[in-house]
């Protein structure tokens, strides 16, 4: 799977641009870049670190997504002016550019081919939000799962220091993979306990380890 973050998709001088209007910023773990419902005009793009996007329904908690470097934070309210629609959460210290809504419009006013990386950004989460829908009808709670592993390896994946594989070194737990699959956390824990699986993939508070990236394309494969 791969993932064309903001940063990526934005040219040379415009990250530039973003840089100069705005400020870099060290945001320590465990503190909220907005929160939900608030009206907070300010537009993040994370340098390292990572982010737990998510909203409360009827008491619940939803995790939308987990971000990273070169991803962009605040773009949809600062499109629409709306209030915001979940909290960000830094998952790890993080630092990150952050400047006033208004300007980063500003700023990407200067030359349309800039916009173009805010759209790149928007059609690749529609994409992902509409796969995650589709495998709920039927349910497959399988592919859901391994799509979330798959976004996890896809930004934070890096070498095993010892053996092979490849590593995720972000505090997300069972339960918060559950939370984003759409699923409780047993469902998690039958699943990585599946045999097919379990040799291969291993998830802790604080480390994801795959020993083969084909673990996860078994899991994401459709019958």
């Amino acid at each position: 799977m791969d993932i064309t973050t903001f940063w990526d998709a934005l040219p040379g001088p415009g990250r530039r641009a973003i840089e100069e209007a705005g400020t870099t910023v060290l945001i320590r773990q465990g503190a909220f870049l907005m929160r939900e419902h608030n009206r907070s005009p300010q537009v993040y793009v994370l340098l390292s670190g990572a982010v737990k996007v998510w909203a409360e329904s009827d008491g619940e908690i939803v995790i939308l997504d987990v971000l990273g470097p070169g991803d962009l934070v605040g773009e949809v309210e600062a499109v629409d002016g709306g209030a915001r629609a979940a909290s960000v959460e830094a998952l790890t210290p993080v630092q990150a550019v952050v400047l006033p809504a208004d300007r980063f419009r500003t700023v990407l006013n200067g030359d349309p081919e800039w916009v173009w990386a805010v759209a790149v950004v928007l059609a690749e989460r529609l994409r992902d939000a509409n796969e995650l829908r589709i495998a709920h009808f039927p349910d497959d709670a399988e592919h859901r799962l391994g799509t979330r592993l798959k976004r996890l390896f896809a930004r934070f994946g890096a070498p095993a220091e010892e053996g092979e594989g490849t590593v995720v070194q972000v505090p997300v737990s069972q339960q918060d993979l559950g939370r984003w699959a759409g699923m409780g956390r047993r469902k998690v824990a039958q699943i990585l306990a599946d045999d097919r699986v379990k040799e291969g993939l291993a998830v802790s508070r604080n480390m994801i380890c795959v020993r083969s990236m084909e673990v996860l394309d078994r899991l994401t494969r459709r019958p």
